[in-house]
């Protein structure tokens, strides 16, 4: 469960996200702290760490669209957040997938600022409007990637269990 911390709606590009000035800096560990850096406001809630883990980040269609660039999923997953989207563009979501970031379609999400969210299976309950909404499955081999903190992760923890 956690807060929607921040709402945005259609088209969100990769260079809203993570601005190409920045994209010189490509180590996870230091990517976050561009994260929407021209937004000043929210950039500095991310970096004064007022933003709590498992937060959402509320978004309307094509979030991610844009350029290729991984550091738009980097800079994501470094503050833990979910991304809850009516729909997530496609190389922004192999992107996420492959970095671990937990993104979530829900192409009838409603919830505002401070709205509390619940993921229970395949539906995100807004706690606050007391509505429910189906989330759209990623297949099972994209999910497991994902819960297993990205495609390193997954791939060394299938490869040591073939040792076994």
């Amino acid at each position: 469960m956690g807060k929607v911390v921040y709402k945005i709606g259609d088209d969100v590009s990769t260079d809203i996200i993570y601005p190409g000035r920045f994209m010189a800096t490509v180590l996870p560990t230091e990517t976050p702290q561009f994260a929407f850096a021209d937004d000043k406001e929210f950039n500095a809630k991310l970096n004064n760490k007022e933003i709590p883990a498992g937060s959402f980040i509320a978004a309307d269609k094509n979030f991610g669209c844009g350029s290729s660039r991984e550091q738009a999923a980097s800079c994501l997953k470094g503050w833990e957040v979910t991304i809850v989207a009516k729909h997530i563009a496609r190389i922004f979501l192999q992107n996420s997938i492959n970095l671990g970031l937990n993104v979530l379609i829900c192409p009838d999400i409603d919830a505002d600022m401070g709205d509390e969210l619940e993921v229970s299976g395949d539906v995100l309950k807004n706690k606050t409007s007391g509505k429910e909404f189906k989330i759209a499955p990623l297949p099972a081999a994209r999910q497991a990637i994902i819960d297993a903190g990205g495609l390193i992760a997954y791939t060394r923890t299938r490869l040591m269990a073939d040792k076994s």
